[in-house]
């Protein structure tokens, strides 16, 4: 059982080992929330020039942030939901900042791989609707996440 991820790399700094760990450890994550198999989703690496302007954009927010996932199957006012027998499942797109993750990375004193895992599984679970705007939201998500980076072995 495996997703379909599509990688984008706009800063061209992303290692081959890097790619590979955030394949793994979304398939793994895929696994552990039974998501189905050739689920489809989107990987974008970007700089913090990049993920400050798409914050802006699309949260009115003007500041670089570490992760913004875009969940397709949540529907906005007057979309209709497009589903089809033998269509994959189209999760979304998780936009994960290069820049921010290595400064939390030495900011937290834990390797760049652990940051960037970290940051994809954040993405991936709100993908899957996971939120933390409230306290109870909060707890679950966060031990859920704690849960698939241990159980994957990237433990702080």
């Amino acid at each position: 059982m495996a997703l379909v991820i599509d990688f984008i790399d706009e800063t061209e700094e992303v290692l081959d080992g890097d790619f590979q760990l955030v394949e793994n450890l979304l398939n793994y994550a895929a696994e552990r929330e039974e998501v189905e198999a050739e689920s489809e989703v989107s990987v974008t690496f970007v700089t913090n020039d990049r993920i400050q302007e798409i914050n802006r954009e699309y949260r009115n927010k003007d500041r670089a942030t570490d992760v913004i996932s875009f969940a397709l199957e949540e529907m906005g006012e007057g979309e209709m939901e497009i589903k089809g027998e033998g269509m994959p499942r189209v999760l979304g797109d998780i936009i994960i900042s290069v820049s921010k993750a290595h400064e939390q990375a030495e900011e937290y004193g834990h390797p760049f791989r652990r940051e960037l895992g970290f940051l994809a599984v954040h993405g991936f679970l709100h993908l899957l609707g996971y939120d933390h705007m409230t306290e109870e939201d909060e707890k679950e998500m966060f031990g859920r996440q704690k849960e698939i980076l241990d159980g994957y072995g990237l433990k702080r």
